[in-house]
């Protein structure tokens, strides 16, 4: 499909999923020599990061054990500025490399504050990786230790990005039609 309609927008086709399983392959290669011998936990951040993880988890040889965090900071097109923690993380990361899983960064205010909470739980490394990298949006000062791609500061959705939660199960990144 070259166009989708969701909700009241039209969206046309930007990044097909033969393009963004090759990005999710080139972060994967990277973490297994990276965190060999590390015995990394994955921390998905849900809702919209759910195909990244999936799709990168299958590609990663390493052992390593992934987990879910359920965070908002989004309201239709927009950020809201505020984030949220919906659902937390259980495991005991004292002492280990942990590995937050994003769909996309942005303005840079969710993985910020996320790192921060990590953080405060005491593991040994706090790396993030993020599918899809907004530099033009970007308004704060952030480590991204593996990036998909960097992409134009436009409202997309597909690959588990939404828009007021439709979209997110397009394998096809759209991007608006203005």
């Amino acid at each position: 499909m070259s166009r989708v309609k969701v909700k009241d927008l039209e969206f046309e086709l930007s990044i097909p999923e033969e393009k963004l399983l090759a990005a999710v392959e080139k972060v994967a290669e990277q973490m297994n020599k990276d965190l060999e011998g590390k015995n990394p936990l994955m921390v998905c951040v849900l809702n919209g990061s759910f195909m990244f993880a999936s799709d990168l988890m299958k590609r990663l040889t390493i052992p390593c054990e992934i987990s879910f965090v359920k965070l908002s900071s989004y309201s239709g097109t927009g950020s809201t500025g505020k984030v949220k923690e919906l659902i937390g993380l259980n495991e005991n990361i004292e002492g280990r490399t942990v590995v937050l899983l994003e769909d996309i960064v942005d303005t840079g205010l969710t993985i910020i504050n996320t790192v921060e909470q990590v953080k405060q739980m005491g593991p040994a490394d706090v790396k993030v990786a993020t599918m899809l990298f907004k530099p033009d949006a970007c308004k704060r000062d952030v480590t991204l230790d593996y990036v998909g791609m960097d992409i134009p500061n436009d409202f997309i959705v597909g690959y588990g990005l939404d828009y007021d939660g439709y979209g997110r199960n397009l394998k096809d990144i759209y991007t608006v039609v203005e």
